[in-house]
């Protein structure tokens, strides 16, 4: 689902979201302020396949095929919000315990009208290939999120790139989509060093502005409405959300899926449209 495309000067107001983070999530770093240009181009990008049995970095290189280090204002940050003065908004999903909820994200989507970016694994597609298929056919917008969805910062630097490039890979040979220069940290997880490892593989860290805590499930006393109020509550131009496709391994629950209607129709109750991240980007 391609947003329109659009061009503008925008100040970056790098204010942290008012909704206080679970300590169980990760924080949000502090990010600088100035004006940068901001974009809303199409939501999906293609790249040629590549053999889904062939996740390894290329020897000798420090990007994927295609990719160029990310330089410029873009580097160096793992963005929390996009910077826009308008009420744009960035429903974003992560991927990568298990599919369970896709069907019902992708039908409200649909039906909503709303473009998205889910960030996959490359465990991900390779265990749910056909909701991995599922999210590309109906033209949302892929990014990285590594392999096997490791806290990078443990690393060495050799292992972290390849964590970025094979994850990429794995998704490109079982969407066809390519997710650059779309990254996302596991667990939130990030210091300057795997910033600027992911800079150089070509990749855009981008975080969030708001975590909804719907993968707490009951047991973190989440529910449903809870998961609403905490996106509506932190409502600003360029939130980003985070929400997951996968149920709670204990309850089972699906609160960022049964929550999304509530959540789409509350955004734009108070005058907000939607982007991918692509908004940020470029």
């Amino acid at each position: 689902m391609p947003s329109a495309g659009r061009t503008a000067t925008v100040t970056y107001s790098a204010a942290p979201s008012s909704t206080t983070p679970s300590p169980r999530s990760s924080p949000h770093p502090p990010a600088t302020s100035g004006e940068v240009p901001a974009t809303c181009p199409p939501s999906s990008r293609s790249g040629p396949a590549t053999p889904a049995s062939s996740p390894a970095v290329p020897t000798g290189s420090s990007s994927a095929p295609g990719t160029r280090p990310v330089t410029g204002w873009l580097a160096g940050k793992d963005w929390t919000v996009i910077p826009t003065s308008r009420r744009l908004v960035a429903l974003t999903f992560d991927a990568g315990a298990n599919a369970d909820a896709v069907p019902s994200i992708l039908a409200t989507l649909r039906r909503a009208g709303v473009p998205a970016t889910f960030f996959l694994t490359g465990n991900f597609v390779r265990d749910f290939p056909v909701a991995a298929l599922s999210i590309a056919a109906a033209g949302f917008r892929i990014g990285d999120h590594t392999i096997t969805h490791p806290h990078l910062t443990q690393l060495a630097d050799a292992a972290v790139q390849q964590e970025i490039l094979g994850g990429a890979r794995q998704i490109t040979a079982v969407t066809g989509k390519d997710p650059a220069p779309l990254f996302r940290f596991p667990f939130g997880d990030v210091s300057a060093r795997v910033i600027s490892i992911a800079n150089q593989a070509g990749y855009v860290p981008i975080r969030w502005t708001i975590d909804t805590l719907g993968w707490e499930g009951t047991a973190g006393h989440i529910t449903a409405q809870v998961v609403a109020s905490r996106v509506l509550a932190a409502a600003r131009p360029g939130e980003i959300v985070l929400m997951h496709v996968g149920s709670n391994p204990d309850d089972h629950t699906t609160l960022d899926a049964d929550a999304l209607p509530r959540a789409i129709s509350g955004l734009r109750a108070l005058g907000y449209s939607f982007v991918t991240l692509d908004a940020l980007t470029g």
